[in-house]
Formats: structure tokens, sequence, C-alpha cells
């Protein structure tokens, strides 16, 4: 197992250049983004120990870089295909749930602020499961053994791929970060990047994202027709 990069203060975050805040949005998808610029508490494990402060959940790079960031329906890039090897052995190909809402978390049983984060992945995944959504991990930079002992000791029932190396991560062009852990992407049912959250999340903020997410049908949510 390869050492854990030190922890930072703050949680690295890409710009969100290409992302603008929509006209009209959901009042509580609007709650959360607020929620997730001004009130979160990050602390995320980066393996370039920068400290980075959050900005505006839609902000550009000119105006500070985000914890957070929503994809406004009609700008959601379509997710990378993801499939692979599961920790628990066995694999997985996420094409499988196209339709459900998926929520990606990336950790690591090395991380602390994965630990931290844990329950609250626990209680939504638990709470929404009926409602379509679906949840699963990417174990990165960690062995296989460390990963099942940490989903034992926070009671995770949803899958994680193996991810060693990142190489699942690198699959989102830059949009999540290598470095930061723990990571969370939120795919809707068109098989979209709805959300993305860098750092670990809140159960306020998650709960809310997904809900909202849940609530839109399939199809009904035109994207950009590029990759993420």
């Amino acid at each position: 197992m390869a050492a854990p990069p030190p922890c930072a203060e703050r949680c690295s975050a890409p710009t969100t250049r290409d992302i603008r805040r929509p006209a009209r949005r959901p009042r509580a998808w609007r709650a959360a983004a607020l929620a997730a610029a001004t009130g979160l508490a990050l602390v995320a494990c980066g393996s370039n120990g920068a400290s980075k402060t959050s900005g505006s959940a839609a902000a550009s790079s000119d105006q500070g870089q985000s914890a957070f960031a929503e994809y406004p329906p009609g700008k959601r890039p379509a997710a990378p295909s993801i499939s692979g090897k599961l920790i628990n052995d066995g694999t997985l190909d996420l094409a499988d749930w196209r339709g459900k809402v998926v929520v990606i978390n990336v950790w690591g049983s090395w991380c602390a602020p994965c630990r931290a984060e844990a329950p609250t992945l626990k209680k939504v995944s638990d709470a929404t499961r009926k409602l379509g959504v679906r949840f699963v991990g990417f174990d990165t930079r960690d062995n296989d053994a460390a990963g099942r002992a940490f989903e034992r000791t926070y009671k995770i029932t949803y899958p994680s791929f193996r991810d060693p190396d990142g190489r699942l991560v690198l699959r989102f062009n830059g949009r999540v970060p290598v470095s930061a852990v723990p990571s969370t992407v939120l795919i809707d049912r068109s098989g979209r990047v709805a959300a993305r959250i860098i750092g670990p999340t809140s159960y306020e903020t998650l709960n809310t994202v997904v809900r909202g997410l849940a609530a839109e049908k399939p199809g009904t949510v035109a994207g950009t027709g590029a990759n993420a």
C-alpha cells in the first residue's frame, strides 16, 4: 500500500470556468449550493498539500475556487464509462445502473475526512435507495484488506471499485482532482454529471442534492453531449 499523502486544511478544488448558475433553480438546490459555498467545513487530504479557500459554487477561476459545483440542466457533461473490479471481489459496470441516480464517492481508509463523512454517506444511501439512487465508492491509494475493514467499521453496504492509482478518477478529465480525497460526484438519471463536491460533504448538502436529482425523470434533462 502506498504511503498516504499529507492532509491539507482545505480541499484542493479545480476551477469551474465552464459552469454557469442557471436563471432558475429549485429552492432546495440553491440552499444547498449556498451552504456549500459559505459554510461547509472542508478538510480534505491532497497529495500536493496545498491549501485553497472555497468560493461560490458557480464562480469562475477569476473569482475563486469552489468546493461545490452544480451543473445546470442543459449543460451537464456526459459521465464517463466506469467499470472494473470491486474491493470485495466481483466486478461492476455502472452502465447497468443507467436510469438511476448514481453517487460516486472517492475515498481511502487512510483518509481522516473520509472516516468523518462515512456515516453521512451510509445514511443518505440507505434513505434514498428506494428512490432509485445508487452509491458506489472509488477506493483510492489503498489496499483491499484495509478498504474492507473500513467498510465493516462503518457498515457500508454499497460497493467500491478498486482504484489504487487513481485511474478511475482520471476518467473525469480533471473535474475531480486525483489529489482531492474525499470527493463526491453525482450523476443524474440520464447519465450526466449534475454536481460535484470536492472535500467531505455534509448530510444537508448531500441529502438535498440527491433527492433533487431523484425527483427528475430520465431523459428530461438535456446535456452538452461532451464527455466528462
